[in-house]
């Protein structure tokens, strides 16, 4: 392998690693939307 392969294939791994660790440690807030829904009774089987 040429010196400018693998110095991609490093640049590649290291942005995977970087957006792993990235997603790994993100705090995503949670929602604070309250959502209510009306079933009708016909969708359940008695």
């Amino acid at each position: 392998m040429s010196l400018a392969s693998k110095l991609t294939i490093l640049l590649i791994l290291v942005l995977v690693a970087g957006g792993a660790v990235f997603l790994a440690t993100w705090d995503i807030p949670v929602p604070t939307r309250q959502v209510e829904k009306v079933l009708p009774d016909s969708r359940f089987s008695r």
